[in-house]
């Protein structure tokens, strides 16, 4: 099981910027900790936390943050619709563009994703296979 997801940051408010604008509404809460971020998701009433946290901190050995190649942190919507809105305020909000909200060939019919990489150029997904959106049409 999966504790928790760090991705590195030179400018922490630049990265509260874009986290801010689409953690929240997918059901994270924002603490501050030692000048670094954590965005924790509250737990359910038959956990005692719930799982994963995300933080975004400034990396431990001083040197600059950098962004894996290959790596990337996929953060579930509840449709297609919460997956533009989210994509958009993430844009706006510093992100840029690794492939616009929609379907890919490569998943399976239900599978609606929008790519980002966020200021620091961390790969992010968000997605939804809502089974009650319209599915992909093949």
């Amino acid at each position: 099981m999966i504790a928790y997801v760090t991705v590195g940051a030179d400018d922490i408010a630049r990265a509260e910027r874009f986290y801010s604008a689409f953690l929240p509404a997918l059901g994270y809460g924002l603490e501050h900790y030692h000048g670094d971020l954590s965005y924790i998701l509250p737990p359910s009433t038959d956990q005692s936390s719930a799982l994963p946290d995300f933080y975004v901190k400034s990396p431990a050995n001083g040197g600059p943050a950098s962004a894996g190649n290959g790596s990337m942190v996929a953060f579930q919507a509840r449709n297609q619709h919460q997956v533009r809105s989210l994509h958009a305020a993430a844009l706006a909000a510093g992100g840029t563009d690794e492939g616009a909200p929609g379907f890919r060939a490569n998943y399976g019919p239900q599978f609606y994703v929008g790519y980002l990489r966020d200021p620091q150029g961390n790969k992010i997904a968000l997605f939804s296979s809502n089974p009650n959106d319209p599915g992909r049409d093949d």
